[in-house]
């Protein structure tokens, strides 16, 4: 069996790496509310984090690697949508270096068209893509949803709300809903607030272009 990272928003980050095309899939805020997402339903999964009147709270204390049970702590009760939102662009970056750290990808410079400055991201083994993708897809189409890895649920939860598209082209998302729904329903309530978060965004974009 094939080592993958441990974390819940590692696991995203590669699984939103597209193989056949040999790069990111999502990245900038997308990748971000899906990583945050990630990062909220790790802690709710582990009891590290749990909800009171439809908001996160601390639970048992435990390891706050992104800094997460902290800012809630301090904070006023805000919903999980502001949580999913909070300084999701540098988490991608976060990740990412945990992961070019971990030596999973490597990151290269270069300038698009010449002139603009991007890092191009490479997945060093695809077979950890593939494992990731594998444990998904079981989620989706394999055993009763309560025998399911609750990380593997989690994928598919926020992989669907994410859209994602290497994990769940949208004739999956509708093939399955059913099933997502079921999963979603597991792994808390990180993932249905990215949902909400990417529509609000769209319908903000949608009402500026008419």
């Amino acid at each position: 069996m094939v080592e993958v990272p441990e974390t819940l928003p590692a696991r995203m980050y590669l699984l939103a790496y597209d193989l056949r095309k040999q790069r990111m899939t999502a990245r900038g805020a997308q990748l971000g509310y899906v990583l945050r997402a990630a990062a909220l339903t790790e802690l709710f999964l582990d009891g590290r984090l749990e909800e009171q009147r439809g908001r996160p709270v601390p639970g048992t204390p435990g390891e706050d690697p992104y800094g997460l049970l902290a800012r809630i702590a301090a904070s006023r009760p805000r919903s999980w949508q502001y949580w999913v939102r909070k300084d999701a662009r540098p988490l991608v970056r976060t990740v990412r270096d945990e992961l070019e750290r971990g030596s999973w990808i490597r990151v290269r410079g270069r300038r698009v068209l010449g002139l603009f400055p991007a890092d191009e991201v490479t997945v060093k083994d695809p077979r950890v893509v593939k494992e990731l993708w594998g444990g998904a897809s079981s989620a989706l189409r394999g055993r009763p949803v309560a025998h399911v890895n609750s990380y593997d649920a989690a994928a598919v939860a926020l992989a669907a709300a994410g859209e994602l598209k290497s994990v769940l082209p949208g004739p999956d998302r509708r093939r399955h809903r059913r099933r997502i729904a079921e999963l979603t329903a597991r792994s808390g309530p990180a993932a249905p607030a990215v949902r909400k978060v990417i529509r609000a965004q769209r319908a903000v974009a949608a009402s500026a272009g008419s």
